[in-house]
């Protein structure tokens, strides 16, 4: 039996998404085929839709689809406040290489 490790979601992305008050979108977190390192994380506001892993708290959901929980088995789901900008970041463990942009990676 291959148990798949959900992502995990720091204290400061949720707060990140009370301020912008998203509820009730939840932030969603997709791997999709592209960028320039083979993958690319895809975030948005969505309506969570069936089958998504929804991971909830203190109102503040962020979703995965089915097809990008494995890509992102035990990554982590931040918020980076820097002087380039601000905004959410994967730490993706499965990840060999990753783009400077932050966006794009191969497994």
């Amino acid at each position: 039996m291959d148990l798949t490790l959900p992502p995990k979601v720091t204290d400061r992305a949720y707060a990140r998404l009370a301020e912008i008050e998203a509820a009730p979108k939840a932030l969603r977190v997709a791997v999709e085929g592209g960028g320039c390192s083979g993958f690319q994380y895809e975030i948005t506001l969505d309506e969570p839709a069936d089958g998504d892993l929804v991971l909830e708290h203190q109102g503040q959901m962020v979703i995965v689809d089915t097809v990008s929980l494995p890509f992102l088995e035990n990554a982590t789901i931040d918020f980076t406040e820097e002087l380039i900008g601000a905004r959410f970041v994967v730490d993706n463990p499965n990840a060999s290489s990753s783009c400077g942009c932050g966006i794009s990676f191969s497994m």
